[in-house]
């Protein structure tokens, strides 16, 4: 089993930053794509970016030169940098992790809200 745990969600005013972690555990060994998603009230999950173990990364439109993921590999986190937060920003943030030979798991998500 593998277990991924989210921390860093709050309750910003709109322009102020976060950042989201999210660190994997358990019985796999080899951490692939690493990612985050979020699920407005209302809406459908969308990936909002994503990172292989090389470090290509890749972003949902909505996010592009506010948000930026990394990760460190050494200690299996992910972390996700937001900047310049909006109103529509608010959601609840999944992260989620392929491992081994594909599978994926994901986390119980983090609560972000931003206020106008």
């Amino acid at each position: 089993q593998v277990q991924l745990v989210e921390s860093g969600g709050g309750l910003v005013q709109a322009g102020g930053s976060l950042r989201l972690s999210c660190v994997a555990s358990g019985n796999f060994f080899s951490l692939n794509v690493m990612g985050w998603y979020r699920q407005a009230p209302g809406k459908q999950r969308e990936l909002v970016a994503s990172s292989t173990r090389g470090g290509i990364t890749n972003y949902a439109e909505a996010v592009k030169g506010r948000f930026t993921i990394s990760r460190d590999n050494s200690k299996n986190t992910v972390y996700l940098q937001m900047n310049s937060l909006i109103p529509e920003d608010t959601a609840l943030y999944y992260c989620s992790a392929s491992v081994n030979y594909g599978a994926t798991y994901w986390g119980q998500g983090t609560q972000v809200t931003v206020s106008s």
